[in-house]
């Protein structure tokens, strides 16, 4: 099957269904990461995922790699590292400086299948800061001692969030951040985060697989919905006292 070229001034995705099985996903190649495409490709459960020397690549892999925010998986030792606090955790206080920090090298467990490096280019940076401050994209910060040591960014459709990238610079950094995350979008209303493909990082926060036509009917229903970023729901003090269920193990 011949691989579709997008238009790069108007671009038009195919349907998801028509994704190649092998490698799983890949949808299309071309068009451009303007906002409104990038949108639209959200919109319609499309990514882009590509790495130097190639064009834009587009994917919606079957299944797909998500997690229902309130049913986040805790460990006991991340529990427990909840509780004894010493962090502080923010939301959209330092996008730019997340997503750069996501595109450096990092650990094994945090690729995705396939990956060597990382993907997230220059280009693809300045396309999610337009994102950002456009107020689609969100980043979550976490901090230890006013330095950035973890954190995360992606994309709010409605009632689902559209994790892209993570990184740790300390122990657990980047599971912290994200059990915040997960915890205020539960309480915002949110129903879904994808995580698009799986690894051993996502596996051990929960991430499950959904059919893709089950993720984009949820995707189309979203659509319709709109919520505000929860922004205190997600932030929190160097206290832990505000909310002691975050800190339950769930294993």
């Amino acid at each position: 099957m011949e691989l579709p070229l997008l238009d790069p001034a108007h671009p038009l995705f195919p349907d998801p269904a028509t994704a190649l099985s092998e490698p799983d996903g890949l949808l299309a190649a071309g068009g451009n990461l303007s906002v409104a495409t990038l949108l639209s490709a959200y919109q319609q459960g499309i990514f882009p995922w590509y790495e130097e020397g190639q064009p834009i690549l587009w994917w919606s892999p079957n299944p797909r790699a998500v997690i229902v925010p309130e049913k986040i998986h805790i460990s006991k030792s991340l529990a427990k590292t909840l509780r004894r606090g010493g962090y502080r955790v923010t939301t959209d206080q330092a996008f730019e400086r997340v997503i750069n920090a996501c595109a450096e090298p990092r650990p094994e467990h945090l690729e995705r299948p396939g990956e060597s490096h990382t993907w997230i280019s220059p280009e693809m940076i300045a396309a999610y800061i337009r994102l950002f401050e456009a107020g689609h994209a969100h980043s979550v910060e976490y901090w230890l001692d006013d330095q950035l040591c973890g954190g995360l960014y992606g994309l709010a459709m409605g009632n689902v969030f559209c994790g892209e990238s993570m990184f740790s610079r300390a122990s657990n950094a980047s599971k912290i951040a994200f059990s915040h995350l997960a915890k205020g979008l539960e309480k915002a209303g949110f129903v879904l985060i994808d995580c698009q493909v799986e690894n051993d990082h996502l596996n051990s926060l929960g991430a499950q697989a959904m059919a893709r036509e089950d993720f984009i009917a949820i995707l189309n229903e979203a659509a319709d919905i709109t919520i505000d970023w929860p922004t205190k729901l997600i932030s929190t003090k160097v206290s832990t006292e505000e909310d002691p269920h975050l800190y339950k193990a769930n294993n």
